[in-house]
């Protein structure tokens, strides 16, 4: 992945709240060993990764916000391909920060993908 690969995180219409995606859409979850799941915008674009999301995976998405590699290593977020689940899978890893220091790099992370605009965005009632 380059600095300026685009990391296609799924927004779940949960985390949509007036109309604007919440910090949680970019916080992993305890389940999630501290990484957060993205798509490697260099190997897949932001409307096949949304019907693969929703497809073949068969989550619910409201569509797709990004931010990039550099926009990652900024915060001292590490991201990294993790292809075992599937090809384009990526990681943004915040294992080890503390749950304040996550929830303030999540924070960024929204800032940073709201500022470039929604990548794909599913049709009104998907």
């Amino acid at each position: 992945m380059k600095a300026e690969t685009e990391l296609l995180r799924q927004i779940n219409r949960n985390f949509i709240q007036d109309g604007r995606v919440s910090s949680q859409a970019f916080r992993p979850t305890p389940k999630d060993a501290g990484c957060l799941s993205v798509y490697d915008g260099d190997l897949i674009n932001p409307s096949a990764a949304y019907a693969h999301f929703t497809g073949s995976l068969g989550f619910q998405s409201s569509g797709v916000q990004a931010v990039t590699v550099a926009e990652c290593a900024g915060l001292d977020l590490p991201a990294r391909p993790d292809p075992a689940p599937f090809p384009e899978h990526a990681v943004i890893d915040f294992s080890a920060f503390q749950k304040r220091q996550v929830e303030g790099k999540a924070k960024q992370l929204r800032v940073l993908a709201e500022a470039r605009g929604w990548r794909y965005r599913a049709e009104v009632g998907s």
